[in-house]
């Protein structure tokens, strides 16, 4: 073991980790964060998004020790109960889940794609979600949920 240092959702965060470990059993295992999901574990289904830097990345395949220094953003340091993200507003109101297994991934997703790109079209959401998997078919209401989250993010822009 090896001591990783880190900042995760804007808290330095150091702690003893095998050279071995991903970030996901990281985030979930040491510092129970329980929005990035194990999935697949092979970084094709999404539900481990985070962000590494500002760009969403599969936590599943990350080494930790690759992000040693860097800032992680999990969807816990996205918004919070009293003051969420639009993108996790737009979800609830767009009632865009119904496991809510990929929810994770679709939110840190589409929240990074209205960083980079703040009016997408439908298939530049399409394409940018379709990496994540979603096997409850709530794929209209997601595409729903990041336009509404669009739309509230360009008139607080505008405001």
């Amino acid at each position: 073991m090896s001591e990783l240092a880190l900042k995760v959702n804007g808290r330095d965060v150091a702690l003893p980790v095998p050279e071995a470990a991903s970030l996901l059993h990281v985030l979930r295992n040491d510092l129970g964060l329980n929005g990035p999901k194990y999935g697949c574990g092979l970084g094709q289904c999404g539900a481990c998004t985070v962000w590494v830097d500002g760009v969403a990345a599969r936590a599943c395949v990350i080494p930790a020790h690759g992000v040693a220094g860097r800032s992680v953003t999990t969807l816990e340091g996205l918004g919070t109960r009293e003051n969420w993200h639009p993108v996790q507003q737009a979800f609830e109101q767009a009632q865009a889940a119904q496991c809510g297994y990929c929810l994770n991934g679709m939110v840190m997703q589409a929240a990074a794609l209205l960083a980079r790109d703040p009016h997408p079209g439908d298939e530049r959401i399409r394409a940018e979600l379709s990496g994540n998997l979603c096997r409850c078919g709530t794929h209209v209401e997601i595409l729903d949920a990041v336009r509404r989250a669009a739309a509230a993010m360009a008139k607080d822009a505008a405001s």
